[in-house]
């Protein structure tokens, strides 16, 4: 029984650590769309103090498109920090699972020495009488 406890262990591991690197890709994923955003707000506002014609003629657009990809910028940062507690607590989870199955391991590993020792004991006597 010892076995499939740690076969289950294992296997919640390995679940546990693609969440934990889902979580991770994730956070990366949010964070380079709020700098790439945050990037299209700058080259905006650049074509607007550089004075370019449209920008002069249609000024409303120009800084509706800074106030989305600011507000987008925001947004993905908020998201990047949540999934960076996801990704936090996914890897505690994992350590905890990690460390359950090391001492299933070695529990199975104590008991199957522990059997070959009663073994070794139960051969001696036998022989011995």
């Amino acid at each position: 029984m010892s076995s499939d406890k740690r076969q289950r262990l294992g296997k919640l591991v390995k679940v546990m650590q693609h969440l934990t690197d889902y979580h991770q890709a994730r956070h990366a994923g949010h964070l380079a769309q709020a700098a790439s955003a945050s990037s299209e707000a700058e080259e905006i506002t650049a074509r607007i103090d550089a004075g370019e014609a449209m920008s002069a003629l249609f000024p409303e657009i120009y800084h509706r498109r800074i106030a989305d990809a600011l507000q987008r910028s925001r947004a993905s940062a908020e998201n990047a920090q949540a999934e960076a507690r996801k990704a936090v607590t996914a890897d505690a989870r994992t350590s905890a699972l990690a460390r359950a199955y090391r001492e299933a391991a070695s529990a199975e590993e104590r008991d199957l020495a522990d059997k070959e020792r009663l073994e070794l004991i139960q051969r001696g006597k036998a022989s011995g009488t």
